[in-house]
């Protein structure tokens, strides 16, 4: 990033199958945020089979397509966009107002990296706990529901989102980069939905989670990931 240089966030959305959520989530970053400091949204879609590209198109962000895959969307987006930021969010996941603002004001301070606090849309106590959680500096406390901000020099530096990752791409990739040139945490919390908790139980999957990110720490490859997801959480 060359000194002179202005800052833009180019905001990056992976979807497969978001039509019921992407409208809103669209509205909502227009609305809470400053035009001139957005460069552009990016929806990367990865095969869906309903609107979600018309979609895209009607509230004016870019569509783009790209092999299903999170690590792979991701990475496509990163490739065209143009900003000097980049930031990674999910469809079910809203930032907080002035999200632009606070993601500027923290690259201007050197920080290269870094997420927001989260919360769930949700009373449940467990949800509520974990969501504490996120407010700690530390890598076991990551991950992708929380958003993803990156310089576009860093994000070259660290090659990118591992594509042999078909789930924890996030994780894996912010371990990265805490080694690589620190991460950053802000105060101010992205709401995201609990829709896949509401689905599978809190408790169980909870579990579950917490066991990928054991047996990655075991070293578990990208594919044993995979499998215990494919055999233990819905799709």
């Amino acid at each position: 990033m060359h000194q002179n240089e202005p800052l833009k966030i180019s905001i990056i959305i992976p979807v497969l199958n978001e039509a019921e959520n992407l409208g809103n989530l669209l509205a909502f970053l227009r609305n809470n945020s400053k035009t001139a400091q957005v460069e552009e949204i990016i929806v990367v879609d990865g095969g869906s089979t309903d609107h979600s590209m018309a979609i895209a198109k009607e509230f004016g962000a870019i569509p783009l397509h790209s092999e299903k895959g999170r690590a792979k969307q991701m990475n496509k987006g990163a490739e065209v966009a143009t900003g000097t930021i980049l930031y990674f969010l999910h469809a079910d996941t809203y930032p907080p107002k002035d999200f632009d603002s606070h993601i500027l004001n923290a690259v201007v301070l050197g920080k290269s990296a870094g997420c927001f606090r989260m919360k769930f849309d949700s009373n449940n106590w467990l949800l509520k706990a974990s969501a504490w959680f996120t407010r700690i500096n530390h890598k076991i406390c990551r991950g992708g529901d929380q958003s993803l901000f990156i310089t576009k020099e860093l994000w070259h530096r660290s090659n990118g989102f591992n594509e042999t990752y078909i789930i924890y791409e996030d994780t894996e990739f912010i371990g990265r980069l805490y080694k690589l040139d620190g991460f950053k945490v802000l105060p101010q919390e992205v709401l995201t939905s609990a829709r896949k908790y509401n689905k599978n139980g809190t408790i169980r999957l909870q579990y579950h989670f917490g066991m990928i990110h054991l047996i990655n720490l075991l070293g578990a490859s990208p594919e044993r990931l995979h499998n215990y997801y494919r055999k233990n959480i819905a799709s």
